[in-house]
């Protein structure tokens, strides 16, 4: 994906954020997370997020169609596992199958990085999620009560494939691309 076409003949272009992309990463995010502000009375944790530190710490890759920022995933390499903090889509993409990009671009990366799996959490309200992540091959770990709500930890095994690939094996052996 780091520079291709989709048959509506929108250029995709995906980068590694640097120190300078922080504004542009905190704006899209705010725009992204913003319909879930009326859903759990807050904004939710990527919208107070300090983007100058998470680029210190963390791995954001950027997407941009037509040459504009779209979306991105924020990837923490952890000791045993590739975990996603962030992912975030313009409203404008959203529904579009961006998110379906990045987070297949995160198993890829997990799997160069020699981890077996990708991990990821998400407020239970957003039930929309959830409903993606367990499409994709996400299973539920564990339910979590915090302050303000319920986190779902959610994870999925990553394998290599024969043909040199890399495929999610899914709770019931099916493969996915």
């Amino acid at each position: 994906m780091p520079g291709s076409a989709d048959r509506e003949g929108n250029h995709w272009e995906l980068r590694r954020a640097a120190d300078a992309d922080a504004p542009a990463i905190r704006k899209l995010t705010r725009e992204a997370y913003a319909k879930w502000v009326p859903l759990i009375g807050r904004e939710p944790k990527p919208m107070t997020a300090d983007y100058s530190e998470a680029l210190r710490k963390h791995r954001i890759d950027l997407l941009y169609v037509d040459g504009k920022l779209s979306a991105l995933i924020e990837t923490v390499a952890e000791a045993d596992h590739l975990l996603i903090e962030n992912v975030a889509v313009a409203p404008e993409w959203q529904r579009r199958g961006l998110g379906r990009k990045l987070l297949n671009h995160a198993e890829r990366l997990a799997a160069s990085l020699g981890f077996q799996e990708t991990r990821l959490y998400t407020n239970q309200l957003f039930a929309e999620n959830v409903q993606l992540y367990r499409k994709l091959g996400y299973r539920i770990d564990r339910e979590e009560k915090f302050e303000r709500g319920v986190a779902v930890h959610m994870s999925k095994r990553i394998v290599p494939s024969g043909e040199g690939g890399l495929h999610a094996a899914m709770n019931d052996e099916r493969m996915c691309e």
